[in-house]
């Protein structure tokens, strides 16, 4: 039986520097309103690689089914998890530096084979919790039921009768 999204969580979500927290917690605050549990970290693939292998080592057996991970410039944080586990990891490129976030990009989507990263866009914090969630839903039949509640939400606004129509 599929355990309680709430009651642990399935979800961590890692950033290599505090001055990103502001685009990565929308990653926390979606998977929130979905009624998924998640943690988030500040882990660096640089300055703290240690510190990366011992949480990725631990956290399966407290429930963590997905992992998110956010960084900019090299952007190396998504390929140093993916290398050290079998969970599905989902890259969130950051805009930083000079190329505004392309260099993370081309970072976190050029993985070797058998590595592999789901990517989204440059600062698309928002979809990759959306990807985690329809991952997690395969398990989890009430995240399925949360999901189709959201996009039904989502074509409700976008539907509205004030939105301009072609005619």
């Amino acid at each position: 039986m599929a355990s309680d999204p709430q009651s642990k969580p399935l979800v961590g979500i890692l950033t290599g520097s505090p001055n990103d927290l502001g685009v990565v917690e929308k990653a926390q605050e979606t998977l929130q309103s979905l009624g998924i549990t998640s943690e988030l970290l500040v882990l660096s693939a640089h300055r703290t690689p240690e510190r990366v292998t011992e949480y990725l080592q631990k956290a399966p057996q407290r429930g963590i089914e997905v992992f998110i991970a956010c960084a900019g410039m090299a952007a190396h944080l998504a390929g140093a998890v993916a290398a050290q586990t079998l969970l599905p990891v989902i890259g969130v490129p950051l805009a930083s530096g000079g190329l505004s976030g392309f260099d993370a990009l081309l970072s976190t989507v050029q993985m070797p084979p058998g590595i592999p990263v789901a990517t989204v866009g440059v600062d698309g914090a928002k979809n990759a919790a959306y990807m985690a969630a329809r991952i997690l839903a395969l398990k989890h039949p009430q995240i399925t039921a949360k999901l189709q509640a959201d996009l039904e939400e989502q074509r409700k606004r976008y539907d509205s009768p004030d939105k301009p129509r072609l005619r």
